[in-house]
């Protein structure tokens, strides 16, 4: 029975994938590490406050067997490039460099198609480095994916987002081939995905765009 880590747990997919977790009698506990109280109860649910910029308070925090990284934000939310760096690639890095000198052995992780680190794009930029930082870190399992928009209900609009996800299902069908990454992909079923891959644990560096990501996630 394993225990499993969430960061990113009240954000859209990180929902989904505690809730996923919850469900599954291959891990007898989840443990979220949020900044305020969460307020949802479960017997198989252990939620944990911690502060993300403090490393022995993380440190201690951090124990299990799989860890999973939802964490993301915008740049409207966190104001400036610098404040989305540092939840995107900062938080995300120091939680996986302090999982690593836990043993952990595996890493999944919520990037995004396109990531590139040398991208012209800040936004794709920075979650390609994020992806290269947690590569050079070395776990057992590192799991990347890399899901096109995500389609599920937000506590926040994001009108950017809104957008997108509607010219991508209107032209949906017309997204064959090499395009058919860039479909439009439910949340859920990329939290299922997670999860489906941790269970079958298989060593080594696996990167899973979109529409390989739909077909784990059925």
């Amino acid at each position: 029975m394993k225990t499993a880590i969430v960061i990113g747990a009240t954000g859209l997919t990180g929902t989904h994938l505690v809730a996923a977790l919850l469900q599954d009698n291959y891990f007898s506990k989840v443990k979220v590490l949020v900044r305020q109280p969460w307020a949802h109860q479960h017997p198989g649910l252990e939620s944990v406050v911690v502060d993300f910029d403090d490393e022995p308070g993380l440190t201690a925090a951090i124990e299990g067997d799989v860890f999973f990284s939802c964490i993301g934000t915008t740049i409207k939310k966190a104001g400036t490039q610098e404040n989305f760096r540092a939840v995107d690639y900062g938080i995300t890095t120091r939680c996986a460099a302090i999982a690593r000198r836990k043993d952990i052995p595996q890493f999944l992780m919520i990037s995004s198609i396109g990531a590139n680190p040398r991208s012209s794009n800040f936004y794709l930029r920075t979650k390609g480095q994020t992806e290269e930082a947690i590569l050079a870190i070395g776990f057992i399992g590192t799991y990347i994916f890399r899901p096109s928009f995500l389609i599920g209900e937000r506590k926040e609009f994001r009108f950017g987002e809104w957008l997108g996800k509607y010219l991508i299902q209107l032209f949906y069908f017309l997204l064959q081939g090499r395009w058919k990454k860039y479909r439009g992909i439910k949340a859920a079923t990329v939290a299922h995905a997670m999860v489906r891959v941790a269970k079958q644990y298989d060593p080594g560096i696996h990167i899973f765009e979109s529409d390989a990501i739909q077909n784990l996630g059925i």
